[in-house]
């Protein structure tokens, strides 16, 4: 099983030296969730700073993944905006756009696959209405991705439109080619399934996989000891139906002891290994 370290939870550090940290840690790989000050996208001079960063990767044998679920990178002023359900088509199309440009440095990294998520309706936008810009606004960034050989992968949320793995199917009977970005912790928030459970289900669909522990009901990343999760059921069934991707630990609330968190989830998981049923 490889492990990767999303880099929300090195918000702190210097992505060359979040970097050094999670490989030197002995993780396989970097979730890398693109930032104003971790790989700005939409900066002149991305693709620079995105060729250097795959030499790092290359040099230390580490791979990547790319999120894309950075709070204010497309607007200062309102969290996680404009997404695939902004009322403004401008806005839907600026969203298209970022994630567009996650799928470029996806191919600069060679990384495994791009994870996003459809976002939550504003006041006053009808449901259906808001479901049939998303099916447009995921069609487009499947064109792209495909047409570039990229894994893209959609991540049900709590509270967004696509929260439940049942809502992603949903979609995904719409547009086969769309891969599951499954968070393992999210489960429990949303009550649906057993994570390991959801493993076993989704096999064939899943991209990538996101852990952490969690509270049943409580949409907060905890480190490994501090929920509700399971985590040895989960890397059995991982394990189990042999997993080939990067398993991403998703600490964004402790980058100010990423020093800490970093190394103590690694070693967490392998202990977690010797003890899976």
């Amino acid at each position: 099983m490889r492990f990767a370290y999303n880099t929300n939870g090195t918000a702190n550090h210097r992505l060359a030296d979040a970097v050094a940290l999670i490989g030197d840690a002995g993780y396989d790989g970097v979730a890398l969730t693109l930032d104003h000050h971790h790989l700005d996208p939409m900066e002149a001079g991305w693709v620079e700073r995105a060729e250097a960063l795959a030499r790092d990767l290359h040099a230390r044998r580490l791979g990547s993944v790319i999120e894309t679920g950075a709070r204010f990178l497309l607007d200062p002023r309102h969290k996680h905006e404009p997404t695939l359900l902004s009322p403004s088509a401008e806005g839907r199309a600026h969203r298209i756009a970022f994630l567009r440009r996650a799928v470029d440095i996806a191919c600069v990294l060679g990384a495994e696959a791009v994870s996003f998520w459809a976002g939550v309706p504003k006041p006053g936008v009808d449901r259906g209405e808001a479901s049939e810009w998303l099916v447009r606004g995921v069609a487009a960034v499947l064109e792209y991705s495909m047409r570039r050989g990229v894994t893209a992968a959609l991540e049900p949320e709590p509270g967004m439109l696509v929260e439940t793995l049942d809502d992603w199917a949903l979609l995904h009977a719409e547009l086969p080619a769309l891969k599951l970005a499954l968070d393992l912790g999210h489960c429990l928030v949303t009550g649906e399934r057993e994570p390991q459970a959801a493993v076993g289900e989704f096999v064939p669909h899943i991209g990538t996989v996101a852990i952490e522990d969690m509270r049943r009901g409580d949409h907060t990343h905890l480190p490994f000891g501090d929920g509700d999760m399971d985590v040895p059921a989960c890397l059995a069934a991982l394990d189990a139906v042999r997993f080939p991707g990067l398993v991403c630990v998703e600490l964004s609330r402790d980058s100010h002891r990423a020093d800490r968190m970093v190394p103590d989830a690694i070693e967490w998981l392998r202990r977690c290994r010797e003890e899976a049923p």
